[in-house]
This record gives C-alpha cells, sequence and structure tokens, in this order.
C-alpha cells in the first residue's frame, strides 16, 4: 500500500464506523481482562455466552477465585480449552487481588506478567480500557495487514510494529477495531468480498474477487 493511500483507507473506514466497539461484551475493566483472556481461540460470540452468566455471579476478582475450579469450569465449559483458560483466569485474579489490590493494572509489564496474557491480550486491554495507542495483532488484523499491504509482516509482532509505525496518529484510538472488523465482515480468510469493500481502491491484493454468482 503506497503512503498517500493509508490516510484515506483509515478515513474510509472511520467514515463506515465512527465510533467502532469490541464485540465482546463487559461492564467493567475486569470484565474485559477476563472476557479477552478466555477468547483466545474462541470467537467473541462464543466468549459472550459463557460471561453473560459468568459475570452475573463473579464480576470480580474475589468473586471468580470463590467460584472455585469446578465452578469456573462449569460456566466456561463451551469454550475452547477451557481448563487451562479457567485455571489461567483463577490465577490471574489471585495475582490481581495480591499485587494490585484487585484492580487490573495500567502497563504491558504488569498485565502480560499475569497468566494467560500475553501481547495481544495486554493490547486489548490497553487499547480499550485505558485509550493506548497499542495494536493488537489477531488473526483478522495478521491478514488484513498482509493483504492490503499496509503493514505486510512474517509474525504478529512484525505486523504489530509496522502498523505503529503506518497508522496516522489521529486513527491509532480505533484502528485496532476498524482492521478487525473489516477482516471479519469483508476480507475474510477464505475469499475476500472485494466487491462490496469500501477501501479497496487502496488495497495492494489482486485480483480482486468479484461478486458470487446468483
Amino acid at each position: 500500500m503506497k503512503d498517500a493511500d493509508v490516510e484515506p483507507f483509515f478515513a474510509t473506514l472511520k467514515a463506515a464506523n465512527p465510533s467502532p466497539q469490541s464485540e465482546l461484551e463487559y461492564s467493567s475493566v475486569f470484565e474485559l481482562l477476563a472476557a479477552v483472556l478466555l477468547s483466545a481461540q474462541a470467537t467473541d460470540a462464543g466468549v459472550n455466552k459463557a460471561t453473560r452468566r459468568l459475570f452475573v455471579v463473579a464480576p470480580s476478582p474475589q468473586a471468580m477465585l470463590d467460584l472455585g475450579l469446578d465452578g469456573l469450569e462449569s460456566h466456561i465449559r463451551t469454550i475452547g480449552l477451557y481448563r487451562t483458560k479457567a485455571r489461567n483466569l483463577l490465577e490471574t485474579c489471585r495475582l490481581l487481588l495480591e499485587r494490585h489490590g484487585g484492580e487490573v493494572p495500567r502497563t504491558r509489564e504488569a498485565l502480560e506478567a499475569l497468566p494467560g496474557v500475553g501481547r495481544k491480550t495486554a493490547n486489548v486491554v490497553l487499547n480499550v480500557a485505558f485509550g493506548e495507542p497499542t495494536m493488537a495483532v489477531d488473526t483478522h488484523i495478521f491478514r488484513v495487514a498482509n493483504r492490503t499491504g499496509l503493514a505486510p509482516g512474517k509474525d504478529p509482532l512484525q505486523v504489530e510494529m509496522k502498523l505503529l509505525q503506518r497508522v496516522p496518529e489521529a486513527y491509532m484510538a480505533d484502528a485496532h477495531h476498524w482492521l478487525i472488523l473489516h477482516g471479519r465482515y469483508v476480507c475474510v480468510a477464505r475469499l475476500p468480498q472485494c466487491w462490496r469493500c469500501a477501501v479497496r481502491a487502496y488495497c495492494d491484493y489482486e485480483p480482486k474477487t468479484p461478486p458470487p454468482r446468483t
């Protein structure tokens, strides 16, 4: 993607969705952290289905710990890798209480020290909860960044670093959401829907896919 195309690329995405939001459901920073931790290799819809019941009974680190392993597992059993995620989430709750007074820390170092919280999860929390200009590169963003030529890279960290360099400052706060949603609903993995893509004029992907025959 040409440098001159980056600004109109994001301006177009913003015009279509001025205030993008995470599709994970949460009502506090702790619930956001828990939802993102549970969302690894799972869909947001699947996580939301489980957390709607979970967060009613466990909206805080202490309440989550009080559920115990069996209780937590019973709430998230429909989520992939739920046993490992349950153990990590409970240990994270314990550390939040012991080290941070039950609050979610605001630094990458402290977040990544929590079990089950990697760079991507930390970036989501820093961006969504605290407004930090971070870029959480999931499979959707990785695909869009490479396919469009916006920020090609061999691994998520390389793509993240390039995005931080190329995304104009005015769009950084919401760029993560725009790219995820674009990859989830338009620039999909199997067959990108170029025929209905608002930013196709700025994208390096060729050949553009035609609309399906009716």
